[in-house]
């Protein structure tokens, strides 16, 4: 007696065995994440540094080496120094933690020492769940369409990953299909939130630490070969819009900065002021076009020739130039009106004009004889424009954007010597000419021309288009545009580069005739990346108003527009619920071989209430028609016990339709 009672007394206070471990994610799972970090990492490439991309991928193929070997699985104290080691390293690359680099960098480091620790589902969650915070980590860096399909890839291959996780039996492109087909749900609702969610002024992501990013581009000083660099660049600076009747080719000057200071080989802006409104009053044709200029990280507009006062941040400087308050580090879209016949500097300062005659005092001999030589007896500063320009038109020069290299005396030996340049040679020439004669000029680049898109009738304007033009000042008619280039290339100003170039000189890529076909999927690519930009990337705070305002709901706040957002999502996840049991019932055979039995038995004038079960509609039915009591009964009973039983294999099922379809009520 005491053995047994010593017995249950044990047994009631001994220590309970441990639980199981949980089991290790499988193998094809491993595989599977494997990709999907592979796929996500991808992008980031471009963007990371060398060493550290090379390091993510010596850690996916240790993984993936780990999987078929478990002794090469590090241990737990080293995934520890190893995680601190990436920290140190990431530290030492960015000098801080803080920002949008560094950030990136240290999640993708972690993600790739994460996956060689996956012993439970849990962890591979987490990677999948890192996986996500790198895909929007993409659109840190650009928001262009082809990031955003690279994005929705990666999003994809790491639903599926989390499918793996629950599925073991199905194969890849089953899950591939559940994953898409859940995404698929998903976009109402993202095109609620996309539509209704509160817009920003800028990106979430547009943290200070990163402000110092390159940007190619135009630049604000101006030297022999620093516009020609640009000249094989097919990369976009901006798109137009012309809101009505396109100017003509040779009137698509686009300002940007304007040089005065001359050094002796270098162009560069003088003290200026700067004001909201303009310093002209508008007058003549105007031209009204939408402008979406790409980030170039100075504050520069590039419109043409001259904005209408009222664009809300932006500032007019005066030399004429429109400028933005902050430099443009995000894609900018705004509507503009210009005035090209407006005349500007008609009483222009003694101070203007005076930086607008400065040269250095020694250097370029032979241009200043020459400049002597066009003023002498010239009865006005027009007569000595008009000197020059012959003097460039007749003097055999020749434009390139190879030109030989030049010495101290750069507008000598240019003038004198190769007689080669681009538009900056000419440019530089001309303007030293004219203030060698006495007549107030400078230089002012920018971009001429552009492309025509058939496909969205936009104009594209890209880096190739760079350009550089001269403005003189001219007693009683101000500023004036005077385009040098033109007297040696005049193709250049009314049709594009390539065909401006003499023979043999290297073009743009797709600027060559044999490429035409090339070309021309680039420019369909273009019209839908333009697409994208505008009504997707351009969705901002006042269209979203504007929209609001169609619906009839006026200015609304942040809490009327959470509101409206959680009424629509209510309605939407109501919709697919019932939508997926419909589905759900209508797909399974079960449900189906009933709903036939219903129906037949209806069309006999024996129609089942909604309130009935199987048994109770048996029971009636089979007193309303005693000759098939037996069958009614049978089938009845059968489906109840496929339906609510523990077992029901497809031959049961096939079976009671075969029942059902051989039922026959007279």
């Amino acid at each position: 007696m005491q053995t047994v009672i010593e017995h249950r007394l044990f047994a009631r206070f001994k220590r309970p065995k441990p639980p199981a471990p949980p089991p290790r994610p499988r193998r094809d799972v491993g595989y599977w994440l494997i990709a999907t970090a592979a796929i996500t990492l991808a992008p980031h490439a471009a963007h990371l540094p060398a060493w550290i991309s090379a390091l993510c991928a010596l850690l996916l193929a240790w993984r993936g080496l780990a999987l078929n070997r478990a002794l090469l699985e590090p241990a737990s104290w080293l995934l520890l120094v190893l995680a601190i080691a990436a920290g140190f390293a990431v530290r030492a690359q960015f000098g801080h933690f803080f920002g949008q680099e560094p950030g990136v960098a240290l999640l993708a480091l972690l993600l790739c020492l994460k996956l060689l620790e996956l012993r439970t589902a849990r962890d591979v969650r987490a990677a999948v769940l890192l996986c996500f915070f790198l895909q929007l980590g993409l659109f840190f860096d650009d928001e262009t369409l082809p990031v955003a399909i690279l994005a929705l890839i990666g999003t994809l291959a790491a639903v599926g990953c989390l499918l793996a996780i629950e599925d073991e039996g199905a194969n890849t492109r089953a899950r591939l299909r559940s994953a898409g087909l859940l995404l698929v749900q998903s976009l109402p609702l993202m095109a609620v939130l996309f539509v209704l969610f509160p817009r920003i002024p800028a990106p979430l992501w547009g943290l200070p630490a990163d402000a110092n990013s390159g940007v190619t581009g135009l630049s604000d000083t101006m030297s022999p070969g620093s516009i020609s660099s640009l000249g094989l660049s097919e990369e976009i600076a901006f798109r137009v819009e012309f809101l009505g009747t396109a100017p003509d080719p040779s009137l698509r000057y686009w300002r940007g900065p304007v040089l005065t200071e001359f050094d002796g080989r270098v162009w560069r802006p003088s003290a200026r002021s700067v004001a909201p409104q303009p310093a002209y009053t508008s007058t003549g044709p105007r031209i009204d076009y939408r402008l979406t200029l790409e980030p170039h990280g100075q504050r520069w507009l590039l419109a043409l020739d001259f904005p209408a006062a009222g664009l809300g941040h932006i500032r007019y400087t005066s030399d004429y130039q429109a400028i933005t308050t902050t430099p443009v580090r995000t894609r900018l879209q705004m509507d503009i009106s210009a005035f090209p016949a407006t005349r500007v500097g008609m009483e222009e300062t003694a101070e203007s004009l005076a930086a607008a005659h400065r040269l250095p005092t020694g250097g370029n001999p032979r241009s200043r004889e020459l400049a002597r030589r066009l003023a002498d007896g010239a009865p006005s500063p027009d007569i000595i424009v008009q000197r020059t320009l012959e003097h460039l038109r007749s003097g055999d020069y020749i434009y390139t954007l190879h030109p030989p290299l030049l010495g101290n005396n750069v507008i000598d030996e240019f003038l004198f010597d190769s007689r080669q340049g681009f538009c900056e040679h000419f440019s530089a020439a001309f303007v030293f000419l004219m203030r060698a004669a006495g007549v107030p000029a400078r230089v002012v680049t920018g971009y001429q021309g552009g492309e025509s898109n058939p496909f969205d009738g936009t104009l594209i304007v890209r880096q190739s288009d760079a350009h550089a033009w001269a403005e003189v000042w001219l007693p009683g008619r101000g500023w004036m545009r005077v385009d040098p280039t033109a007297q040696v290339a005049p193709r250049r100003i009314t049709g594009d580069l390539s065909a401006a170039l003499p023979a043999g000189d290297a073009r743009p890529l797709l600027m060559r005739p044999q490429l035409e076909w090339l070309r021309q999927v680039r420019l369909r690519w273009e019209a839908v990346s333009h697409a994208w930009d505008r009504w997707v990337l351009g969705y901002n705070s006042e269209q979203q108003n504007a929209f609001l305002r169609r619906l009839g709901l006026g200015r609304t706040d942040w809490v009327t527009l959470a509101g409206l957002i959680s009424l629509i999502g209510v309605g939407l996840f109501g919709l697919l619920f019932a939508w997926a049991q419909l589905k759900r019932r209508n797909s399974d055979p079960l449900d189906m071989a009933w709903d036939a039995f219903c129906a037949k038995l209806a069309r006999a004038g024996l129609s089942r209430a909604d309130w009935e079960g199987p048994l109770d509609y048996g029971n009636r039915i089979a007193s309303a028609r005693p000759e098939h009591a037996a069958s009614l009964s049978r089938i009845t009973h059968t489906y109840a016990t496929l339906r609510y039983g523990r077992h029901t294999t497809a031959d049961d099922v096939r079976s009671l339709a075969r029942d059902i379809a051989s039922l026959k009520l007279k």
